[in-house]
């Protein structure tokens, strides 16, 4: 793989990665919210189940592992400052995701009474949503910058 194909697909599954958290925080999430508390937790368990998929999953890993090759291949070139902050916010996202999100999915997928565990989960749930989909959104801006500046990779 060429540094110049890791660098746009790092840039294209970053940017799959953002707008599927985008989708989730100005979408499903506001839909949910109208919805019965037994309805609301059957759905967000459904969909924590149905997203464990290999095609998400190879885009949720390969985000940071191409940004990661991208990075250790431009080192010294113009634009790895933006890769390697592409980089950082990248693995920051990773970080909010299995240290705030999934435990949240975990907690829900429990057995109890639906209005208890959606208001454990709803509030926490959607903010570090936002946090993981504004640094991935910040990470597909900062490798689109650096694919720019490097344009002739």
């Amino acid at each position: 793989m060429t540094t110049r194909t890791a660098t746009l697909t790092a840039t294209l599954t970053t940017g799959l990665l953002a707008g599927t958290f985008y989708a989730f925080g100005c979408a499903v999430m506001p839909g949910l919210a109208r919805s019965e508390d037994a309805v609301y937790v059957e759905v967000m368990r459904n969909i924590n189940e149905v997203i464990q998929n290999p095609v998400f999953l190879l885009t949720f890993l390969g985000a940071p592992a191409l940004t990661g090759w991208a990075a250790w291949h431009l080192r010294g070139a113009p634009g790895r400052r933006w890769v390697w902050a592409a980089l950082a916010a990248n693995a920051l996202a990773l970080v909010v995701t299995v240290t705030a999100n999934i435990p949240l999915n975990e907690a829900l997928a429990r057995t109890g009474d639906p209005a208890a565990l959606r208001e454990e989960f709803e509030a926490p749930w959607v903010a570090w949503n936002a946090a993981r989909a504004s640094l991935l959104t910040a990470a597909t801006a900062c490798l689109t910058i650096a694919t720019g500046r490097r344009s002739r990779l």
